[in-house]
């Protein structure tokens, strides 16, 4: 959609004040911990864009609460698992050797959306050091979500998901569906399903120097979480409302990723 459809189909003037009142309304307020996960576009044409999104965000939990966004480089991995694109098995020694290490600061995200992208940059926001799968926070929990994110088992037990789970953070939705939920990857790691274990390379720095590091991570499968999500909503209580023009959803983190673990423990059996 280019930029003259997306205003001809914004009905009114969006800004920081009428997305906070649009947050407040959806049950976003001062001390709440929230997981974002958003798409720009979902919303209209905002004046300020993506900067203004996240000027409101932080004006609606205030900085007694607490914003993470998933900041994930999944270009930084072993080459032999890529599939969008694959590429040729006697390039798999070179990319190893000459991919750039993993720096909180500097690293782009891939795939997250320009939400979280500007929001990884902005003054206070604290990134974890896993080097494909970090996450950024901001506010007044960010650091204990942040701090000491294991490079094994990335959405395991020390993980901001985790921590999240143990605040009792809620997701926000913003345009987007279960299959963007990071959280339901705690869900995953908790289900002993029998999915496996299997070795992971990055490229990061270690006391000072560019290595390749190689660690553990856990089969994932997202494209299930939207089943998951629709099964989930018969049994707990979600919030629904709009956003600007996008609709969103407002989660409780914790029922949620009991629910993902019962669900897949129960399929696993069957």
């Amino acid at each position: 959609m280019t930029g003259s459809h997306l205003v001809r189909q914004t009905t009114s003037l969006i800004t920081t004040e009428t997305l906070k009142k649009d947050l407040h309304s959806l049950g976003v307020m001062p001390d709440t911990v929230l997981m974002v996960h958003s798409s720009l576009r979902s919303l209209g044409w905002i004046a300020g864009g993506e900067i203004t999104v996240i000027q409101a965000l932080m004006a609606a939990v205030t900085d007694s609460g607490t914003i993470v966004m998933p900041t994930q480089t999944t270009h930084n991995s072993d080459p032999k698992y890529w599939q969008n694109p694959p590429v040729p098995e006697e390039w798999w020694p070179g990319i190893r050797y000459f991919m750039p290490a993993y720096l909180p600061d500097i690293t782009p995200t891939i795939g997250m959306g320009r939400i979280a992208e500007a929001f990884r940059t902005f003054p206070d926001v604290k990134r974890s050091l896993h080097p494909s799968a970090s996450f950024a926070a901001w506010g007044k929990h960010a650091s204990f979500i942040i701090d000491n994110h294991s490079i094994d088992f990335a959405f395991g037990e020390q993980s901001p998901l985790a921590r999240l789970y143990d605040l009792d953070a809620s997701v926000l939705f913003i345009g987007t569906d279960y299959s963007t939920c990071t959280a339901m990857h705690l869900g995953e790691f908790r289900a002993n399903d029998g999915r496996k274990a299997f070795k992971q390379g990055s490229a990061m720095m270690e006391n000072g120097e560019r290595v390749w590091k190689t660690y553990m991570e856990l089969e994932e499968n997202s494209e299930q979480f939207n089943d998951i999500g629709r099964a989930f909503e018969k049994e707990a209580t979600v919030t629904n409302g709009m956003v600007a023009q996008s609709p969103c959803k407002l989660i409780q983190i914790r029922p949620l990723v009991d629910f993902t673990s019962r669900y897949l423990a129960n399929l696993s059996k069957q």
